[in-house]
């Protein structure tokens, strides 16, 4: 993911929840680069493209990787979430897990 195919909408998404409330392209370039990262980063951990689009828990942990990143905390962030990005790999597996008895029995 490049910051620069970062939406609009959801750029604007990412700085309402940050409480930034300003239009500047130095931060909206700064909080674009965070959500590439966040994207890159939770892809892998999810062994897709995910939504960020939708709510749900990749949203969640999107959003929450680009506050850790803006205050510089991101040595704590995945043991802080470490459940939740373990949940949403369960997650994936066992939807993997239940498509794939569905094509065995039919």
């Amino acid at each position: 993911m490049q910051r620069q195919s970062v939406s609009a909408e959801l750029l604007a998404d990412v700085k309402n929840q940050l409480n930034i409330t300003w239009d500047d392209e130095a931060t909206d370039n700064k909080i674009r680069g965070f959500i590439a990262a966040a994207m890159a980063y939770l892809n892998e951990k999810g062994g897709s493209v995910l939504d960020y689009d939708a709510d749900g828990l990749p949203r969640t942990l999107m959003m929450e990787f680009v506050r850790y990143a803006r205050d510089e905390a991101l040595d704590v962030f995945e043991n802080n979430y470490m459940a939740l990005i373990l949940n949403m790999q369960n997650g994936r597996m066992v939807r993997e897990y239940a498509e794939s008895t569905k094509q065995t029995k039919a």
